[in-house]
């Protein structure tokens, strides 16, 4: 299986942000997580949290999870298998510190369920 990992502007903007050392236990640490993916996935997802959605995606499950870094950074991430082509991506949406991972998780979350959020939206206000 194939490991692809792929990286958004806002997540390569918090990089440049942080130190040399936190860039380089970032790197090292989402490297060493995707490594287990193909032989280990259960000690892999023991790795990361799920972040639960408040809102309500018609019976959709988010497929984000939090990374653990350090004591006090966290990395916000998608996994998402795809049997057919025999990979998987981890998309790397922020990488941010402890206090602001709710507020980066739901502007992320809402920027990938806004569709979802919109139907739900508009089928409440027709019933």
């Amino acid at each position: 299986m194939d490991i692809v990992i792929e990286s958004t502007r806002d997540f390569e903007q918090d990089l440049a942000k942080l130190s040399e050392a936190e860039k380089a236990a970032a790197i090292a640490k989402i490297n060493d997580c995707a490594s287990l993916f193909p032989t280990q996935k259960a000690n892999f997802y023991r790795k990361l949290h799920p972040l639960r959605l408040p809102l309500n995606l018609n019976g959709y499950e988010s497929s984000l999870y939090a990374l653990r870094i350090s004591r006090t950074l966290r990395v916000i991430l998608a996994v998402d298998e795809d049997p057919i082509f025999e990979q998987v991506i981890f998309t790397l949406f922020r990488a941010v510190k402890q206090d602001e991972l709710e507020r980066a998780y739901q502007s992320v979350a809402e920027s990938l369920y806004q569709d979802l959020l919109h139907s739900n939206l508009a089928t409440a206000q027709i019933s």
